[in-house]
């Protein structure tokens, strides 16, 4: 379900708002204020690379209210296509706009994910810095299958504002296609590995890599091991995929005039 409050481009074969912070945060708020549901998805390159695959995961993305770019490499595409996005919005930095939004409404929210202690220092990280944003509840990441239900039903007797969703792809997208029309929450938000970083367990890129597009790069030399071969495969997958989408959209032309 695509909200029709800011155009969409399509990328790649994914509808992606073409949508500002500025408008995302107003966006959020107005739905919080009348209390109607927002999930809302974001895709890099790497998660459109493995919506291709997974057709569990792109029915999960594409289930949602609003879809962002939150890879460079995606705005760069989206440009090189024709179909330009006004800037990246990523998951942390939307995350991080959001407890804003919550600090000065005294909204309150609910943090799903990571590992206990992750969860504990994020919790206390909050309380510290955003003093008027209500705990409505927590929940750490390490919850079995047949759980989500049970999980579900806490977050929906929680009253919260805001869900934060810090567990890992396709798991998160997968729960909120599942259970975000029943959790009664206005605001729902997958944050990946947010929590890792506010928590200090890992360090986020500094922002000329941010700027640069190599924030992924930053990544993988603090997980070389686990990191290095999923972003060379799914950036080579992805470029791949963006040649042949140009290829495409040069020989439709010829082939236009040749019929006529």
């Amino acid at each position: 379900m695509i909200t029709q409050t800011s155009s969409v481009r399509r990328i790649l074969g994914v509808p992606i708002h073409a949508a500002t912070a500025a408008q995302t945060i107003e966006l959020c708020n107005s739905s919080i204020q009348a209390q109607d549901r927002l999930v809302i998805g974001v895709v890099n390159a790497a998660k459109i690379v493995r919506m291709q695959k997974q057709p569990q995961l792109r029915d999960a993305v594409l289930g949602a209210d609003l879809v962002l770019a939150d890879g460079m490499s995606v705005v760069w595409a989206s440009r090189i296509l024709g179909q330009p996005l006004p800037e990246r919005i990523t998951g942390i930095d939307l995350f991080y706009s959001l407890l804003d939004l919550a600090n000065k409404h005294n909204y309150c929210v609910y943090l799903l994910g990571a590992e206990q202690s992750v969860l504990d220092k994020v919790i206390e990280r909050i309380n510290e810095a955003y003093p008027n944003v209500g705990i409505a509840g927590a929940q750490n990441g390490y919850f079995k299958e047949e759980e989500s239900a049970a999980v579900a039903e806490d977050i929906r007797n929680s009253n919260a504002d805001i869900l934060f969703v810090a567990i890992t792809s396709p798991k998160k997208e997968v729960f909120l296609e599942a259970y975000g029309d029943n959790l009664r929450v206005p605001v729902c938000h997958g944050v990946g590995g947010t929590f890792d970083i506010m928590a200090g367990k890992v360090k986020r890129a500094p922002e000329i890599w941010q700027r640069l597009g190599i924030e992924w790069l930053y990544r993988t030399f603090q997980e070389p091991r686990r990191m290095w071969k999923r972003y060379l495969v799914t950036n080579t997958q992805f470029l791949w995929m963006l040649l042949i989408e140009l290829t495409r959209k040069v020989r439709k032309p010829s082939t236009e005039v040749s019929k006529s």
